[in-house]
């Protein structure tokens, strides 16, 4: 654990500055706008170790994957995220000098990212001899136009003679990846001129896209621009001024970035870069901002949670939904979210389960359906892709992939990528959270059981019958917990699986005939299918009364996590792969991930038996897993390890809980403390028939929490404090909900 900046409601806010920290200081104020985001790294020269990071959604590239053991039914490529061209570039030189913190003398040092209006600020005081200027750099991402990046950076000359000051903004081409194609570049430039830069990424042997990028810049500046220069990989505009003692300097920079996915060819590039510069050029700084500030005024009115008491709560708690809202935001429904957002080149910056099991129970509270309806709608665009993934193994029907960014699997670890299956019941899950939630059944019954169909007869095949014992198995598989890979009939995964079959066989006899049809199952599927529901086998110890997490699970030497010494956690960065898989250690919920997907259907003493074995041996080492033990320890009225498990969820990233923040913020995982409060504190739920309710708590050192929630065309506001639950109807027809067991009509007032 490692906090290094303060602990404020609103900010994100540091006044020193650690070379050290300089990765996690980047990682924690990443800016993104769900179109395109980047790292906190200096605008201007940095000899220091950084990790230079700009990303665009959807942009993406296949890294080498084929090493020495590949085997039939491997991914072809490995997709990640690259880093794109670097737009942001602004060297300074002061009479001559460079502009470096790693080398010069500096003070008054502040960086500050505001999460209510999503704005990055950064200030200094730089010596050099008797010369002293104060800097100040500010940048934001804008909302309101998807395309634009707006930077804008003050200096003062402090001491008592005349100054000069020379500004270099570039757009830089020569970038590199530190976690891709060893090393390699990804960007040819196709045009370059002073106004504008067209680059697109190189071919590639797996017949992927190459997408093309447009990145148009203008300046506004006091300074007196004295020169153009092109170069092949590079746009540069030089400006100079002499400061005198007391002068401010300013520059304003602006960038429209357009890419291939929205426009087909050079020329629409170009007109499109020129119409949106355009559209701003009388617009001032103040202007643009207050039109980004707005929308996000709009988000956090709907969405914040609001923490009295503990103002480290509250700070994790909008850190997290700001890093959900710059990553996704519904507008665009070819995208969703990577699990590092736009803050690193982890993950690759793809798909993952993660959006399925956390993001949509999390969207479906804070946000209009439409939003969620979109992150279902990518599953169905990529279900021909999921045919493919399936095919790749024998097998019928359609497999999702663990990691994508089209359709097709595209991870290179043979133990996730072709044995963390349980990520196809997770997208059919999902589909059931929605309906339940929304009461909609458009998707469902539509595309949604075209998704569902086609993963039950992948289960379908997957699953072989035993003959000693006449159930139904799955061999070969990894669940939730990757710290157990390859092993027999995981519970979870057999779960989900009989789940889904059986949650299909229900939908498809509800579809309109035509429909019907088109899903073409046959009587002999259905009475296959339901021979699973009915003899599936699920791992069970009657001597504990668990569900034993996999056939062979409790042979192991059970001990708990408090007896690994402190100096070899977290055991992912200190012991070897053999040694984690043969350990009893649990990386994350499996058998509880279970208990929450279903937390109504298991009985007090199931759900009290089953955390009491499985949570002394979590090692909570993946960022999803806080956040579900949270919701399970309040539902069982452990009130204290509920709360301690929200403020590693909450805090993961701003305290470095796991040691991993430097490389980017765990994006997915911010949707942990959202569900802890609302799924756990306030015990949330949603019923088959679609009642709301709620039996909420109060942790005993917070003297008050409230949220929004959207709920079927409601807006609802709900209040826990010492005079216990009050819930008020903002929005909407009067509305019947349960409130600790008792029946309350909210009216709108």
């Amino acid at each position: 654990m490692k906090r290094i900046f303060d602990v404020q409601p609103w900010h994100v806010i540091t006044h020193t500055f650690e070379p050290a920290d300089k990765r996690l200081q980047e990682s924690m104020t990443s800016l993104g706008n769900g179109y395109m985001g980047m790292r906190g790294f200096f605008e201007e020269d940095y000899s220091g170790d950084s990790l230079l990071g700009t990303y665009l959604g959807g942009v993406w590239y296949p890294d080498k994957t084929r090493v020495g053991w590949w085997k039939n039914g491997y991914p072809k490529y490995f997709g990640k995220v690259i880093n794109a061209i670097n737009f942001i570039r602004m060297n300074f030189l002061i009479n001559g000098e460079k502009l470096d913190l790693a080398q010069d003398d500096f003070d008054q040092f502040e960086l500050d990212l505001n999460l209510k209006s999503a704005v990055l600020t950064r200030s200094f005081v730089v010596k050099k001899g008797q010369t002293q200027i104060k800097f100040k750099f500010e940048r934001f991402l804008s909302v309101a136009q998807k395309e634009l990046s707006v930077q804008r950076v003050s200096f003062e000359n402090l001491g008592d003679q005349a100054v000069e000051v020379r500004v270099i903004s570039a757009i830089d081409s020569n970038v590199q990846n530190e976690d891709a194609n060893y090393d390699e570049h990804f960007w040819q430039v196709l045009e370059i001129n002073p106004q504008y830069l067209i680059a697109q990424t190189k071919p590639n042997q797996f017949g992927t896209p190459q997408f093309t990028t447009g990145i148009q810049v203008s300046h506004q500046t006091t300074l007196t621009e004295v020169a153009q220069s092109v170069t092949d990989t590079e746009v540069q505009h030089t400006f100079e001024t002499q400061l005198e003692p007391g002068q401010v300097g300013t520059i304003e920079k602006r960038v429209i970035v357009v890419t291939s996915r929205d426009y087909e060819t050079r020329e629409a590039l170009i007109t499109a870069m020129g119409q949106l510069m355009e559209a701003i050029s009388n617009s001032s700084y103040a202007q643009l901002l207050d039109d980004h500030q707005a929308i996000w005024a709009e988000r956090w009115a709907q969405s914040d949670v609001k923490i009295q008491g503990d103002v480290a709560a509250q700070q994790g708690m909008r850190f997290n939904l700001f890093g959900l809202f710059t990553t996704y935001y519904g507008d665009d429904a070819r995208l969703n979210f990577g699990p590092k957002g736009f803050t690193g080149e982890k993950y690759g910056g793809a798909t993952y389960w993660d959006t399925e099991a956390f993001c949509i129970p999390v969207y479906l509270g804070i946000t209009k359906p439409a939003i969620t309806k979109n992150l279902l709608r990518y599953r169905y665009d990529q279900l021909d892709g999921a045919f493919i993934n399936a095919q790749e193994q024998g097998l019928k029907g359609a497999l999702y992939p663990m990691v994508t960014f089209n359709g097709i699997e595209c991870h290179n670890e043979w133990e996730i990528t072709f044995e963390e299956i349980h990520r196809n019941s997770d997208v059919a899950f999902a589909i059931y959270n929605y309906t339940k939630y929304t009461g909609d059944q458009s998707y469902v019954l539509n595309e949604g059981s075209e998704v569902l169909t086609e993963i039950s007869r992948f289960w379908a095949d997957r699953v072989h019958y035993s003959q000693r014992k006449g159930q139904y198995m799955i061999h070969g598989v990894t669940g939730p917990d990757e710290y157990e890979n390859n092993v027999d009939n995981n519970w979870y995964t057999n779960y989900l699986a009989r789940w889904t079959l059986e949650y299909t066989l229900k939908i498809i006899d509800q579809v309109a005939p035509e429909q019907a049809n088109k899903l073409a199952v046959t009587a002999q599927e259905r009475q296959h299918w339901q021979s699973i529901v009915d003899k599936m086998y699920l791992p069970y110890d009657t001597e504990l009364g668990i569900f034993e997490q996999h056939d062979g699970f409790l042979d192991k030497a059970l001990a708990p996590t408090s007896e690994i010494p402190a100096d070899q956690r977290p055991i992912n960065q200190n012991w070897s792969w053999d040694r984690i898989l043969r350990s009893p250690y649990i990386k994350q919920g499996d058998v509880i991930q279970g208990l929450w997907n279903f937390i109504d259907d298991f009985s007090e003493g199931e759900k009290k038996r089953n955390f009491d074995f499985y949570e002394p041996l979590t090692v909570h080492e993946s960022s999803l897993s806080p956040s579900v033990y949270s919701i399970i320890a309040a539902d069982l009225h452990y009130e204290d390890k509920a709360v301690e498990l929200y403020e590693r969820t909450a805090r993961l990233d701003l305290d470095n809980y796991n040691n991993d923040t430097d490389d980017g913020l765990h994006i997915t995982a911010m949707t942990g403390g959202w569900l802890a409060i609302v799924h756990g504190f306030a015990g949330m739920r949603v019923s088959d028939a679609g009642e709301l309710s709620y039996k909420p708590f109060l942790p005993k050192k917070w003297e008050s929490y409230s949220f929004r929630q959207v709920f079927r065309d409601h807006i609802i506001e709900i209040t826990v404090d010492l005079g216990g639950a009050h819930v008020q109807l903002i929005e909407g027809d009067p509305l019947s909900i349960m409130v600790n067991g008792e029946r309350q009509v909210l009216e709108n007032k």
